[in-house]
């Protein structure tokens, strides 16, 4: 049996009449009468009952019409995947975001997709910039948004924007007050890093910048997962980052005077992306303004 088959005898139910359906479906009528009894033969039942006037369906057709039409729209459903494939309409992109300094548009440029894409099946993983750059490249992940620092200059990218570093303090710390922070006051002062191996590009922004800035201070490593802040809660420690969401449980975010920025950029690995991570870089360049992707080579 094939779909033709199927086309073909729903075309005669609906038109009751082998003639009008042959014209429907611009074929011989002795064809279509020829392809509809190897379809009875087959199925071991009389689909039609035929008179002077056309054709009525038994009650095996009418069944048999049921089901069929539910195949043709099964089969023209999945032909209509293959499109929406191509077109970047359906699909799945696993994303992974870094921890430490991550870019503030995130969750509306995630928000904005997911409502223009809602076929996408979006993951998302949060961790550490090194563990993320090797699951990108061994494939297991698709995307990743990160301090344009992170990755290497073979990975393609869409920059979106400069986002300026934040202090964090608790609130028992004497700088948790309100406004820029001058460089001077970080001076001496303690600052939590990752102090781990995956974790080193995030560590050596913060080293740089506190470089940059003239400031001498002590890098101490932080906690493990959700305890890499507990110094900075208890007012013991500070710590940098580039997002206010990071300010909870009494912390504060202020900025640094004179401002110091990291670039962030969507970068993935394949020179020519999946059409669904197409479709993402596409967003993401519509919010930030970007060009098309590009190289870092060729920043």
């Amino acid at each position: 049996m094939e779909l033709r088959h199927l086309r073909y005898f729903v075309a005669i139910a609906e038109e009751r009449s082998f003639t009008r359906a042959a014209e429907r479906l611009w074929v011989a009528q002795p064809g279509l009468s020829t392809q509809i009894r190897r379809l009875e033969s087959e199925l071991g039942v009389q689909l039609f009952e035929r008179h002077t006037r056309g054709v009525d369906l038994t009650r095996a057709g009418e069944l048999f019409l049921e089901r069929a039409r539910a195949a043709l729209a099964a089969a023209d459903a999945a032909r209509a995947t293959g499109h929406d494939l191509e077109a970047g309409l359906v699909g799945s992109i696993r994303l992974g975001l870094v921890t430490g300094a991550a870019w503030p548009g995130t969750s509306a440029l995630l928000g904005q997709f997911g409502r223009e894409r809602p076929g996408v099946e979006l993951t998302v993983v949060e961790a550490f910039g090194g563990t993320l750059l090797r699951d990108l490249r061994d494939g297991r992940l698709d995307a990743m948004i990160a301090p344009s620092e992170f990755g290497s200059a073979d990975l393609p990218r869409v920059r979106l924007g400069r986002e300026p570093w934040l202090v964090l303090a608790g609130r028992r710390h004497r700088l948790a007050g309100a406004g820029p922070v001058a460089a001077p006051q970080l001076e001496g002062q303690r600052f939590v890093v990752t102090g781990h191996r995956d974790g080193a590009a995030y560590d050596r922004l913060v080293a740089d910048t506190l470089g940059a800035l003239g400031v001498t201070a002590a890098l101490e490593r932080g906690g493990p997962g959700p305890a890499m802040l507990a110094a900075v809660a208890t007012g013991d420690a500070l710590a940098m980052t580039t997002t206010p969401d990071a300010a909870i449980g009494g912390v504060v975010a202020r900025p640094i005077s004179p401002a110091r920025r990291v670039e962030f950029a969507l970068l993935w690995r394949d020179q020519i992306p999946a059409p669904a991570l197409d479709e993402l870089t596409r967003c993401a360049e519509a919010r930030a303004g970007a060009p098309r992707p590009m190289l870092a080579l060729a920043a």
